[in-house]
């Protein structure tokens, strides 16, 4: 599989990298940039895509969609 392919990462994963990339968009990031900052952060929260079989799932990291959170309420 080519370097770069999304081939691996589950329509959720898809679906989350896609909503942080709008929400980059709105801060100002360019589209390619802004695409690189949503499939980052799902890599850091999944530890890359999800892969088949029993015994391979590991638990997700939500800090980073906690500190944006806390950031988007702050006074």
């Amino acid at each position: 599989m080519p370097r770069g392919s999304k081939a691996k990462y589950t329509s959720k994963q898809k679906r989350q990298a896609h909503h942080i990339e709008q929400g980059a968009k709105r801060r100002g990031y360019s589209a390619k940039r802004a695409a690189q900052i949503g499939y980052a952060t799902v890599n850091k929260q999944d530890h890359g895509g999800k892969k088949s079989g029993s015994g391979r799932g590991k638990t997700s990291n939500k800090s980073s969609s906690r500190a944006g959170g806390r950031a988007s309420h702050r006074k």
